[in-house]
Formats: structure tokens, sequence, C-alpha cells
């Protein structure tokens, strides 16, 4: 099983230069102070780039571009899986893995919408072939959980509740078949869920 676990900095990690300039932060929208530039050009005051990397991770606040480990802001819980005998559809020629998370219900914290409030949790199974891409996926998958990027806290698409744990733009296949929207078959669908994860630097 994999924990969530807490984020942390090392700002020797980041990209920086003490590069001088008058324009205004990004962050703060005041002039800049201890100005720190990324690679990508963009400059930011010291306090308010270590504030974001803390939530956000060694990411540009404004470019989006990775300069090291994206985090989310995934309650922690447990990604476990096992080995079923289905077969999926699309898939004839081996079994299928199933995958089980579990977030239970807590406190929201500053980095969720409403600190403070209760937050309800989940229990969520995806489906992947048990073939040698469908492994490979669930090792991203793997490393995606560690970073607390599956799931974060919001109000669900499907129900409208609010404060529940929901699923953070990384697709999942969550039924064995019914076709491409939530199961199988759909051809493209590991394609499809290892680009997203790359767009998060999982890859």
């Amino acid at each position: 099983s994999i924990q969530g676990s807490e984020p942390s900095v090392d700002p020797a990690l980041h990209p920086l230069s003490d590069e001088g300039g008058d324009e205004d932060c990004p962050i703060c929208l005041d002039k800049v102070t201890e100005r720190r530039k990324l690679q990508c050009g963009h400059g930011f005051c010291r306090a308010c780039l270590e504030g974001s990397v803390k939530s956000l991770g060694e990411i540009c606040p404004l470019c989006k571009k990775i300069y090291g480990t994206l985090r989310g802001n995934q309650p922690a819980g447990k990604m476990t899986h096992r080995p079923l005998r289905d077969r999926l559809p699309g898939y004839p020629d081996c079994g299928t893995i199933e995958i089980s998370y579990v977030i239970p219900g807590g406190t929201q914290t500053a980095e969720h919408p409403n600190p403070g409030m209760y937050f309800s949790g989940t229990h969520r199974y995806a489906y992947l072939p048990d073939n040698r891409e469908g492994r490979q996926v669930l090792e991203l998958l793997n490393r995606a959980f560690n970073q607390r990027l599956i799931f974060t806290v919001g109000t669900s698409i499907t129900t409208g509740q609010q404060n529940t744990v929901i699923w953070n733009d990384i697709h999942h296949k969550t039924s064995l078949n019914g076709g491409p929207h939530f199961g199988y078959p759909d051809p493209d669908y590991l394609k499809r869920v290892r680009e997203e994860l790359k767009a998060k630097g999982i890859e």
C-alpha cells in the first residue's frame, strides 16, 4: 500500500537566481522583494515563491513549467491493487488489475477550499489491463498517488455534494465494461492517461 504524505520543501532544489528587476510580483502584485527568477524567466518575491512551492511543488506559478516534483493537496489515504481473472473488453489475452483507493474523511487544511470544515472521504475502484503497458501505468499512478495528485477536495460534478473527495484531472476507468466513458473497450485510454500523467511531470 502507498501512504499519502505531507509535502516538504527544500529551497536548495529550486532553479533560482537573484537577477534584478523592477516589475511587480505576479503573486502578491506588489513590488518584488528579494527577487527570485526561475529558468523560464518569470520572477517573484522570494517569500511568495517559497509559499507557492509549499502548496504546488516545484512549478512556475505563471506558466506551470515543472522544475521538480509537483505535489497536490490530496488528503492522506491508501492505494492498493490486486489481480483479477476478468478480461477487459479489448484485452482478451490478459487479466485485469483492480486498484483500490481509500481516502478517509477528515478536516480540511489551509490547502483546501474550506479550511477547518469537515470533508467526506471516498473508496474508489479503478481498472487496468494486466499487461506490460497496464503495469507501467499502474507504477505511474503509484507515483501520482505519492505526490498527492490523484484526488482533491471539492464539489462533486456528478452529485453536487460539496466538501468531498473528488478525482483530480487524472482519468480512471471505474468500470470493467460499458464503453469509453467510464469503462472498456477504449483502445486509446492508456495513451491518454499517460499523457495526463506526463503533464504533471510523471513519466
